[in-house]
C-alpha cells in the first residue's frame, strides 16, 4: 500500500473518496480528476482489485498524493469498498465507482445536503449517461413487485421510449427519499457507515448498495437523493470485462438479498425464476458460435446458483 507523505497535507479532510477499481485505467484516471476539482477537502483512497492494466502506477504517476490500497486478487466490490473504508479518516466517506465522474460543485452539493439534514445516512446525485441521458439510480426496496417497475424503467431508458424518459427525468428532478440510492455514487456519515458495520462482504457484486440502504434505514437513518448534484457514469463497464463471471455475481447477490430481507418463500420463488430463465436460455443456445457458448456457460452457471441457493 502507497500513501501521501506526513506533513500539512495529512490534517483531517472532509470526505473520504473511496474508490474501487479493477482494469480500469482510463476510467479511473477521469474519475480522479473530477475529484481533485471539487471544492472540498478531500483525501483520495484508491482500493485496486489486482488489475493488470497498469492502473496502480498510472495513478501514482498522476495523483501522488492518493492513497493506493494494492489487493493481492480480486476480492469484488462490497469487501474492498471496505479495505478502504479502514483506511478513512475523514467523517463523510463517498463511494465512487471508477466509471463515474462528479459534475463540478456536485459533492460541494452532497456535503451541504448531510449537513443540512443530520437524519439522513446517505444521500446520492442525479445520474446520467455520457450523452446526457438519465439512469434509474433509485428505488424501492427489492422485491418482486418492485423490481418488475424497476427493470421497466430500466429497460424503456435503454430503449429510449419517450414516454419512460419522461417519468425517469421526472423522478430524478426532485429531492426525496427512496429505499436505496446507487452505490455508483453516495455520500454516507462514517458514523452511519460504521452503526452497521459496513458493506456485507458476502455481496461480491451487485444489490450491496440496496443492502447497505436498506439496513441503514433499518437502524434508524434516512437515504436520501438530490437532483442538485450531478455525476456521470458509464454504466456497465464492469460486466463488458467480464460478463460471465458478473452474470453469475448478479444472481448470487440476489438470492442472498432476499435470503437475508424477503424470507424463505419468496427466496424459493427467485430461485425458480432463475432457473427457468436458465433452462430457457440453455434451450435457445443451442449451436455453434462463441455467442451461443457464452450464454450456455452463462445458463449454466444460473441454473447451479438456483438450484444450490448460493
Amino acid at each position: 500500500m502507497s500513501a501521501p507523505a506526513a506533513g500539512p497535507a495529512t490534517a483531517v479532510p472532509l470526505v473520504s473518496a473511496v474508490v474501487v477499481s479493477w482494469n480500469a485505467r482510463e476510467d479511473l484516471l477521469r474519475c480522479l480528476a473530477s475529484l481533485r476539482t471539487q471544492p472540498v477537502p478531500v483525501e483520495t483512497i484508491v482500493v485496486d482489485n489486482a488489475s493488470a492494466d497498469g492502473s496502480v502506477a498510472a495513478v501514482q504517476a498522476s495523483f501522488p498524493k492518493a492513497c493506493v490500497v494494492e489487493n493481492a486478487g480480486n476480492e469484488g466490490f462490497a469487501r474492498a469498498n471496505n479495505r478502504g473504508l479502514r483506511e478513512a479518516r475523514a467523517p463523510y466517506v463517498l463511494i465512487l465507482n471508477p466509471d463515474a465522474e462528479l459534475r463540478p460543485d456536485a459533492l460541494q452539493v452532497l456535503v451541504r445536503h448531510l449537513d443540512e439534514h443530520p437524519q439522513v445516512g446517505a444521500v446520492a446525485p442525479r445520474t446520467r449517461n455520457e450523452d446526457g441521458s438519465i439512469q434509474v439510480s433509485f428505488g424501492r426496496d427489492l422485491s418482486f413487485g418492485s423490481e418488475w417497475s424497476q427493470r421497466r424503467l430500466v429497460r424503456g431508458v435503454r430503449a429510449r421510449e419517450k414516454s419512460v424518459l419522461l417519468e425517469v427525468e421526472a423522478l430524478a428532478s426532485r429531492a426525496w427519499e427512496p429505499d436505496w440510492v446507487s452505490g455508483s455514487c453516495l455520500l454516507a456519515r462514517r458514523e452511519a457507515i460504521d452503526a452497521v458495520g459496513g458493506f456485507d462482504e458476502g455481496f461480491f457484486l451487485y444489490e450491496e448498495d440496496a443492502d447497505l440502504c436498506r439496513r441503514l434505514r433499518l437502524a434508524g437513518w434516512r437515504i436520501a437523493f438530490t437532483p442538485e448534484a450531478e455525476v456521470v457514469h458509464r454504466l456497465g463497464r464492469s460486466m463488458a470485462r467480464s460478463p460471465v463471471r458478473a452474470r453469475a455475481e448478479y444472481h448470487r447477490s440476489h438470492v442472498r438479498y432476499y435470503r437475508k430481507h424477503n424470507g424463505p418463500l419468496a427466496t424459493l420463488g427467485l430461485r425458480a425464476l432463475i432457473a427457468a430463465s436458465a433452462v430457457g436460455s440453455l434451450v435457445s443456445s443451442l449451436g455453434a458460435g462463441d455467442d451461443a457458448r457464452t450464454r450456455r456457460e452463462e445458463a449454466r452457471t444460473a441454473l447451479g446458483i438456483a438450484l444450490r441457493g448460493a
